[in-house]
């Protein structure tokens, strides 16, 4: 697979650019905005490193590890009453999840790929 082509991985980075900026529209408290824009940030970065290296299935399952850790986020750091930033971190970790999940057979086939060509 080509660099820089995998759906999964742009909705994964957009997703996690939603999650970084989002306390700029939307109600929150000083512990749920530094919550979800670390979140998002790494989920980010770690997309970008998904779309360099396609093949890296290690970079698949920390987005399905971001996801879980931004869907749960808001009952972990106390901010699931405040409804707007929950809500948020609930909706773009579940979508972060869906979409790593989806990757790993292309990056399995991608590292596969790797592997016998050497």
């Amino acid at each position: 697979m080509q660099k820089w082509t995998r759906w999964q991985d742009w909705a994964a980075l957009v997703v996690g650019g939603y999650a970084l900026l989002s306390p700029i529209w939307t109600d929150t408290t000083t512990k749920a905005t530094w919550t979800v824009v670390v979140l998002g940030a790494v989920t980010a970065m770690v997309s970008l490193w998904s779309l360099a290296d396609p093949a890296s299935m290690a970079s698949e399952w920390v987005h399905a590890v971001m996801g879980v850790l931004l869907f749960v986020s808001p009952w972990v750091m106390g901010f699931s009453g405040t409804d707007g930033i929950a809500w948020t971190a609930w909706i773009t970790g579940a979508i972060t999840l869906v979409v790593g999940l989806a990757a790993l057979p292309a990056s399995k086939d991608a590292h596969d790929g790797l592997a016998t060509s050497h």
